[in-house]
């Protein structure tokens, strides 16, 4: 059983930073693509970024380019999500998920195995 938990959430005044970090455990975490999605209230679960098995595929959604930086660690099965330049619009629950595919993606659907997400709230 596939077991996903983020953390590193929290409030943060616009123009600030976070790091997400995703412990996987029950699985070969090093052969799989990552994805992390994130949730507002009222919204339905967007793409944020995805990387692939080996770091060498990396996908961002638009509204995050530049800003976010998505990366892994297969010796501690944790992958990271490092945000900056923050922006009230960022504000959700971020999710963290692997899929049973090779291939990274932005389609929610692909992947089946899921976080139990971590708030981030950017104050303005």
């Amino acid at each position: 059983q596939v077991q996903l938990e983020e953390s590193g959430g929290g409030l943060v005044q616009a123009g600030g930073s976070l790091r997400l970090s995703c412990a996987a455990s029950g699985r070969t975490f090093s052969r799989y693509p990552m994805g992390w999605f994130r949730q507002a209230p009222g919204n339905e679960r967007e793409f944020v970024a995805a990387i692939s098995w080996n770091g060498g595929t990396i996908y961002y959604a638009d509204s995050v380019k530049g800003r976010f930086t998505i990366s892994r660690d297969a010796a501690k099965n944790t992958v990271y999500l490092q945000m900056s330049s923050l922006k009230p619009e960022d504000t959700a629950v971020y999710y963290c998920a692997t899929r049973t595919g090779a291939v990274a993606n932005n389609r929610s659907e692909d992947y089946a195995y899921w976080g139990q997400g971590t708030q981030v709230t950017v104050s303005s």
